[in-house]
């Protein structure tokens, strides 16, 4: 009785969206409303995949986030290059691999610079002497890494052209380039580069006083970097094969390929933001938020530089795209349009586009009932919460919050990530895709409660159902009293719907609707 008491605003708030949204459904026929809610529900789940990587950031860190939308950009990128331009992908991943190695050996560059016994000048000047030397060392070995690539100025060769000739089934990948030079040089001299690089940077960190010498080197570091160095050699040396191997492979293998390599991508570029950007700022939140802004802007002019202005779209994988007698309309049998692969299926006589509003819609599930399970179930899920409620009481039980941190943040980028990849089939690719559905994702937040998970998900998935409905309501129109003619909501109001039901909720549940008590 007392739970009731104190949640009655939350409940008859959501009883009277549960009634609105039941009242709308009555204007419609059943195939109307059918595809209108499949279809919130799809918009919503994308919406999850940002939002939910916000809220994780948000509520153990404090920290917002403003270029995650570009991270949601820059996994639709990189999943539509494995998916449509595999050559590239196995060209650029050689050269990554290698470039890694020296950074994932900086504990052991920390170990052997604090042994060093310098004197205070050379210790001054020997780090910035090494870093420029370093890095023009790999600059100039890295350029001479031969990378197949679009030239996004010719439109015959442009990220258009590819995408539209692999939905034609006409697509030839272009051969790969020679070195320039020896490639044992390039490999030597990279790895070269990258050692003098890293090796100044921490030698920078010493000589500012700013690192504790670790006098032990740990043995999985340098297991893992031997690991990464030989997959980047043998990448390198069977490019060709493994580039084959990928482009033969079906759509719908190479597209689940794509999924996890953006999901990676986001992954990574988490970490290295949280590592590099985020964690120095921590004391400073209003930094932290300028530094995420020119973020996205770098990010967004980055795209530009590689896959050109113009938008593009990326074809749906094959299970999902199938046409012909055996998908025409006089094929009502659910298992019989499954098994021709048809990219639409009958259900309540509406007719539902398999990828946008079942697949999308299942792969958000999915993430929500493993987020959950992992926020729940093990260790670093209580870590995580427990971080949510008092991160200083976690860090004085001993528990390197840091590494935390920089999980949390990785996996809320590698979230937008497959969120963006998710929604480049059915809405395309486009610079301006990432500050779209950022929006929304805040607005998702908002509603539901800036740092919970569970709010993320009921959030986005009001979000798309309203677009929805409005969209809906704009061709079959509202009837309204004392108005001869069905009111037809504009364009505008879609946007504007969701922003009011936003600062609805937020009168009347200040935190949100699952959101807590500062």
């Amino acid at each position: 009785m007392v739970t009731l008491k104190r949640n009655r605003t939350r409940i008859i708030t959501l009883a009277i969206l549960a009634f609105l949204f039941f009242t709308a459904i009555q204007g419609m026929e059943t195939d109307d409303w059918v595809i209108t809610i499949l279809r919130g529900l799809s918009v919503g789940a994308v919406t999850f995949l940002v939002a939910s990587g916000l809220s994780l950031i948000l509520g153990l860190m404090d920290v917002l986030n403003l270029a995650h939308g570009e991270m949601f950009m820059v996994g639709a990128y990189v999943g539509w290059t494995v998916y449509v331009r595999p050559d590239t992908f196995i060209d650029v991943l050689g050269p990554l691999l290698v470039i890694a190695v020296p950074f994932l050996l900086l504990p052991v560059w920390k170990v052997q610079v604090g042994r060093l016994k310098l004197s205070p000048r050379v210790a001054q000047i020997w780090p910035w002497i090494g870093l420029v030397i370093g890095l023009a060392v790999l600059a100039t070995a890295v350029t001479r890494f031969p990378v197949s690539i679009w030239d996004a100025e010719v439109y015959a060769e442009s990220p258009q052209t590819y995408a539209l000739a692999l939905d034609q089934g006409t697509i030839v990948l272009p051969e790969q380039p020679p070195y320039d030079g020896s490639a044992v040089v390039v490999v030597l001299g990279t790895l070269l580069g990258g050692m003098l690089t890293t090796i100044s940077a921490v030698g920078l960190q010493f000589r500012k006083g700013t690192m504790v010498a670790n006098p032990h080197i740990n043995r999985n570091t340098l297991l893992g970097a031997t690991a990464v160095l030989v997959l980047g050699l043998l990448t390198l040396f069977l490019n060709q094969t493994l580039t084959d191997w990928l482009f033969n492979m079906s759509a719908t293998g190479r597209f689940a390929v794509a999924m996890l390599v953006a999901t990676l991508t986001g992954g990574v570029i988490g970490a290295l933001i949280e590592m590099t950007m985020i964690r120095p700022l921590y004391d400073r939140p209003i930094y932290q938020i300028m530094i995420t802004l020119g973020l996205s802007f770098i990010s967004i002019e980055a795209v530009r530089a590689i896959w050109g202005r113009p938008e593009f779209t990326m074809p749906k994988p094959d299970v999902f795209a199938g046409t012909g007698a055996g998908c025409s309309k006089e094929v009502t049998d659910l298992m019989e349009r499954l098994t021709n692969q048809c990219s639409t299926i009958f259900f309540f006589d509406g007719r539902v586009r398999t990828y946008n509003e079942i697949f999308i819609i299942l792969v958000g599930v999915v993430v929500l009932i493993g987020i959950w399970l992992l926020l729940q179930r093990t260790r670093i899920g209580m870590i995580i919460r427990a971080g949510v409620q008092d991160s200083e009481m976690v860090e004085a039980l001993g528990i390197n919050v840091r590494r935390v941190f920089t999980f949390v943040f990785a996996l809320g980028v590698a979230l937008a990530a497959l969120g963006g990849i998710l929604a480049a089939p059915s809405i395309g690719l486009s610079t301006s895709m990432g500050a779209s559905l950022l929006l929304l994702a805040l607005i998702a937040l908002a509603i539901g409660g800036l740092t919970s998970f569970p709010g993320a998900a009921v959030g986005s998935i009001l979000v798309g159902l309203l677009q929805q409905f409005i969209i809906k309501y704009g061709s079959i129109g509202i009837n309204l009293p004392f108005l001869a003619e069905p009111f037809k909501p504009s364009p505008p109001l879609v946007p504007a719907s969701t922003i009011l039901l936003m600062v609805i909720i937020l009168l009347l549940l200040p935190n949100g609707l699952f959101g807590k008590n500062e």
